[in-house]
């Protein structure tokens, strides 16, 4: 008589069942119960008081189009930067580490970072004023010059979140096989052409999972914006703050986590249906 064994595999997983569980759905679920209901019964007081709170259309708009305007340069960026280290022989290394830098970066820091940079007294006022280009300091993130502020931020959210879609990027690029670019070589095909017709397809997956995962945190942004432009610039995060802490509301706070929560998955959707990932075409 065969022996059984088919629990085995349940039971190796287990912990990590259990651990998600504890740690995510649980206080999934919490937060979602807490932002539709209101002392224990279900209610949409919450998401009310969230879409008329003053704030709440700048948030969503200076979201969204710091992640429009953030992740497609971050994409082009990386895909430049990948293809130029898998051209490189010696030193290689050398160059990822330092491109990479940023990643050991915490969001605040590099928001301070460019700070330095940016503000009244910063670098770059001194740098425009040594050479007689402005006559006196300029304010580049007060309320009163928005569109500055906004490039500000978008570049600094640039330079800090560049790396991992590079890291993502590199890891796609290195599973292409070098036989199909030279073939294509071969053949009388030109760079842009090998990059359209053979690079891109092949990294598909990499370039899917990377859009995944910087437009999440895109929408997670904070840190950076609030060193930056402190509540000169809303964004979603930044509101949620502000009513748990400030306000002392986790209601409303909660209702703007399951917004953010619902618009992630939505873009995870979006770039799940738009970029097709066929495992049989994979090198």
């Amino acid at each position: 008589m065969p022996n059984n064994r088919t629990w085995i595999p349940y039971l190796l997983i287990l912990p990590s069942v259990a651990f998600l569980a504890l740690l995510f759905v649980v206080p999934l679920v919490q937060t979602i119960w807490l932002a539709v209901s209101d002392n224990g019964t279900p209610s949409l007081t919450n998401v009310q008081r969230m879409v008329g709170d003053l704030n709440f259309t700048r948030s969503v708009q200076n979201t969204f189009l710091l992640t429009l305007a953030v992740v497609p340069v971050q994409i082009v960026i990386a895909l430049a930067m990948g293809t130029m280290v898998a051209k490189v022989a010696a030193g290689r290394e050398t160059i990822l580490w330092i491109w990479t830098i940023p990643l050991g970066i915490s969001d605040l820091a590099a928001g301070l970072v460019w700070l330095s940079i940016l503000q009244n007294s910063g670098y770059l006022n001194s740098f425009l004023y040594g050479l007689g280009i402005i006559e006196r300091q300029a304010s580049w993130l007060s309320y009163q010059t928005p569109f500055p502020l906004f490039l500000g931020i978008a570049a600094a959210e640039i330079w800090r979140g560049t790396a991992i879609v590079m890291v993502v990027i590199v890891a796609g690029l290195n599973q292409v096989p070098k036989e199909y670019r030279e073939a294509a070589e071969i053949f009388g095909a030109g760079p842009w052409t090998r990059f359209f017709r053979i690079t891109l397809p092949l990294i598909r997956p990499a370039l899917q999972s990377a859009l995944i995962l910087r437009t999440v945190l895109a929408f997670e942004v904070f840190a950076v914006v609030y060193a930056l432009g402190g509540r000169n610039f809303p964004v979603l995060v930044g509101e949620a703050y502000n009513w748990q802490n400030q306000n002392q509301n986790y209601g409303v706070a909660a209702a703007y986590a399951v917004l953010i929560m619902l618009v992630s998955l939505a873009a995870t959707m979006f770039y799940l249906k738009a970029i097709k990932v066929d495992p049989e075409r994979l090198p």
